[in-house]
This record gives C-alpha cells, structure tokens and sequence, in this order.
C-alpha cells in the first residue's frame, strides 16, 4: 500500500514548501484540479526538480466527448506524471480511446476512473445516480476493467469488492483516508483509518489534511510511512 500526499493548499508556495519537507519520503504526490488551474503544469516539472524520484498523480478527473479526453490525456502524458484519472461515468467508449491514445506513447501514464466520489453519501450519491453507491461503483468499476483503465478511485469500503469482481492486480486508490484519531471527515463522507484500508486490500491511500494541517507535516508523513510497515 502506497501513500499519496494531497497537495491541497491555498497557494502554490505553500505546496511547494510541503513537497520540498517530504522530498526524501518515498511518497506519491497529488496535484488536483485547483493547484493545477491556478500554478498551472510547471507545478509538475517544480516538484520533479524538488526530488525527480516523486511520483506525481494529477487529479483532474477528466469527463468529456471521447476525442476530447483522448486528446487531453496525450498532452497529460506530455507532462511526464506517472498517473491521472478520468471519470467512469464517461463511459466505456471514452475510456477505451483514452487507452488506445495512450498506446502509441513510450511508457504512458497510469490511467484510474472514478466510481463514486467519497463526497457522497449514500442518499445523495442515489439523488444522481438513480443506483446505491456500492452496486454503482462496482458497476463502473467493471466498464473500467473492460476498458482496459488499470484501476479506479473509489472509497475503502468498495476497493475489496472491485477486486473481486475484476482482478487482483486491478488499482484502487482510496482517498479520505483519517489516520490515527484524525476525527474531522471535512468535506468527506464516506472516510476510513489506514488499518481498515490494508484490510480491504487498498493499493494506494490519499491523506490530505491530517498531514498538511499537522504540526510537523513530515513527522505525521513519517508516522504514516512507519505504520505501512508494521501492519
């Protein structure tokens, strides 16, 4: 199991400042949909010239017509992060010409889907999508799979079942992960501790604020570190 460190913060000094704390963790970094719009793609190449050993995991969920996010995730590739996503509900037709896109570049990046964002609860998750979070998110889960998308974000209390129903060495990457006591769910809903997330097979965890907003970001990183091992 993997840590992704979210690099959420209110400005691109302050991500940059936490990037270079961690720079000799062996940790993912994700970049999401606001730090990219607002410091724009040379935040990839600044964390890269920090430590070229971090790997990056741009967040923007992409959901558009086929050839638009075909051609979004060629330029994506362009800018040498390791991993990005798009949203399953996009549909089978999108994610397959993303991946055919893909194929013609020299070592592309890791492709995820998004099932259900962990924002939702179960009755607001139902308010859109007319389905329960769980039969839904295995459900695009599969249209993934078949895709050829190399895993999907999903929540910790779905990543078990997906690799049921796909395949073991199918990705999941589960974010609002709250370690050690961290009480605050914020602006997520459906959130978990690191112990539950091992026991339901998570390859990846996403941590946020219980270590941007510690006292001592890379002690609270470390800890982290330190107890992907024991357990």
């Amino acid at each position: 199991m993997r840590l992704c460190v979210a690099l959420d913060l209110s400005d691109e000094k302050e991500n940059i400042s936490l990037a270079k704390s961690l720079k000799k963790c062996d940790v993912w970094l994700k970049v999401g949909l606001r730090s990219f719009i607002r410091d724009g793609k040379n935040i990839v190449s600044e964390l890269k010239n920090i430590n070229d050993d971090f790997k990056i995991f741009l967040d923007l969920k992409l959901y558009d017509i086929p050839n638009t996010m075909a051609d979004a995730a060629e330029s994506i590739a362009e800018l040498n992060v390791e991993m990005f996503n798009v949203h399953a509900s996009s549909g089978k037709t999108a994610m397959k010409m993303v991946k055919d896109r893909l194929s013609r570049i020299k070592n592309p990046p890791i492709v995820l889907s998004v099932t259900a964002l962990t924002s939702f609860d179960e009755n607001s998750f139902r308010a859109i999508y007319n389905e329960g979070v769980e039969k839904k998110a295995l459900q695009f889960a599969k249209e993934s799979y078949e895709s050829g998308i190399e895993g999907v974000v999903c929540s910790v209390y779905e990543s078990l079942m997906i690799k049921k129903y796909t395949n073991d060495d199918f990705l999941t990457l589960t974010p609002g992960i709250r370690p050690f006591g961290y009480a605050q769910k914020d602006d997520q809903k459906r959130v978990a501790d690191i112990k539950t997330a091992y026991k339901n097979r998570c390859d990846f965890i996403v941590v946020g604020r219980p270590i941007y907003q510690a006292k001592n970001p890379l002690d609270a990183t470390q800890k982290i570190l330190d107890s992907l091992k024991e357990i």
